[in-house]
């Protein structure tokens, strides 16, 4: 795997960019993963004994890219996981989706049931057993032929949420092997990036932003204007 990619660093919470098709944690393929390279990453520079502590506080989908904070110790990953309860922490998505968006700026509610047998999320009515209500808000920044780069904020976290709820209204998100079955052609990377991160930091009190866009050389990013909306 490439070098991980630290944005910044203290000895209370380290920064990185995930990269896209690796996951989050370790899972069933034992692949390699960000939890894992951070700890190892932080082993070595610190020389410490045993298997580091890096805290865990949230998650990107394995086909999702962009910008994580790890805690590394657990009164900074209490902290943390404190500000993703209250939604202080600020996480702001970006991706590329195929279809007619009726709306440039909006907001999609669906109540959503994930399948962990199969690993699939799907739209479920309201009140079926299991179901969780999802909310986000999204902003069309720009369009190119019937493929539009998005800015979404999620309310709620659900698993797959962005993708499931695009998909819903027929605006699947380009590169969705998943969720995009009526994508053709499908063959790089998921569009979708996690690009802002905002929050306090655990003990200095201080605002934190990170700032990161996606590869814009790269399909279908390099049809935008990527820098444009990418100033902090």
């Amino acid at each position: 795997m490439e070098k991980l990619n630290i944005l910044y660093e203290d000895n209370q919470i380290i920064v990185v960019v995930k990269p896209h098709n690796i996951p989050s944690q370790k899972d069933e393929s034992e692949d390699e993963d960000v939890l894992s390279l951070v700890k190892e990453y932080v082993k070595e520079k610190y020389n410490k004994p045993g298997e580091a502590f890096i805290g865990l506080v949230h998650r990107l989908d394995r086909p999702t890219g962009g910008i994580m904070v790890f805690a590394r110790n657990s009164k900074s990953a209490s902290r943390l996981s404190d500000q993703i309860k209250n939604n202080t922490m600020k996480k702001t998505y970006y991706c590329v989706c195929k279809g007619v968006l009726k709306e440039k700026e909006g907001s999609l509610t669906n109540y959503l049931k994930k399948d962990n047998k199969e690993n699939i999320v799907k739209i479920v009515p309201l009140g079926e057993d299991g179901a969780k209500k999802a909310e986000l808000r999204y902003k069309v920044l720009q369009t190119e032929d019937d493929e539009n780069l998005c800015m979404v904020n999620l309310i709620t976290g659900r698993s797959h949420q962005i993708r499931v709820q695009f998909a819903g209204i027929n605006c699947p998100i380009i590169g969705d092997k998943k969720y995009g079955k009526n994508l053709k052609g499908t063959t790089q990377n998921l569009a979708l990036w996690a690009g802002r991160l905002e929050f306090e930091h655990p003990t200095i009190k201080q605002k934190m932003i990170f700032v990161v866009p996606p590869d814009e050389n790269s399909q279908p990013w390099k049809k935008f204007f990527i820098s444009k909306y990418f100033m902090r």
